[in-house]
């Protein structure tokens, strides 16, 4: 009787985690387009980096075709919606979306800047494309968008690259100034975006 208990555990336990932890289908994957555009505001600009030490340039030599940057810096998720479009005309097979550090600096209710960024990621997937999330820190003792940004991997089926500032922040090895990394720390970030843009493309 012990034995079938342990069982009818073991059985729960591993059902239970697998609805939990199951694998997220990756939306548009294999996709059919064209170009990886990088789309954000001042870290995929690149802004703290010398010349050629950007996200997108720093990808594109690893990978051995070219990333397109759509950075701009200052950028509000609101403001970064309203360039969608631009992005959808370049034709992309794969999408990175990196947004919500101006909105938590503007203190833009969380529901807005996820209902924005949610948003995108629709768009960007009605052209075909894969998206990437990359996430930032919106907190300083807790971390709100962490949550937010896995509802949308779940519910959207994008890739994702949690929190691409961790362990770098107030670090002067790898920080130009309090937000914006280094060449070095640039780096750092692209190598935990690497493994998962091999996912998607």
């Amino acid at each position: 009787m012990k034995k079938i208990i342990e069982i009818v555990i073991v059985l729960i336990v591993g059902i239970f985690l697998f609805m939990y932890f199951k694998p997220v289908k990756i939306t548009n994957y294999p996709s059919k387009g064209d170009s990886i555009v990088m789309f954000g505001d001042s870290l995929i600009y690149g802004v703290g980096s010398t010349s050629g030490n950007d996200m997108a340039t720093l990808i594109s030599n690893e990978i051995g075709e070219p990333v397109i940057n759509m950075g701009v810096p200052g950028e509000t998720s609101a403001q970064g919606l309203l360039r969608i479009n631009d992005v959808i005309e370049k034709n992309p097979k794969v999408v990175f979306i990196l947004f919500g550090g101006n909105d938590f600096l503007h203190k833009i209710p969380l529901a807005n800047t996820f209902k924005n960024i949610d948003n995108m990621v629709v768009e960007i997937q009605k052209s075909g494309a894969v998206v990437i999330l990359l996430g930032i820190q919106g907190g300083v003792l807790t971390d709100p968008y962490d949550t937010e940004f896995e509802k949308i991997v779940k519910k959207r089926g994008t890739l994702h690259v949690t929190n691409v500032l961790g362990g770098l922040i107030g670090n002067r090895e790898f920080m130009s100034d309090a937000v914006h990394p280094n060449d070095a720390g640039y780096r750092k970030i692209v190598d935990r975006i690497l493994p998962v843009l091999r996912k998607g493309r």
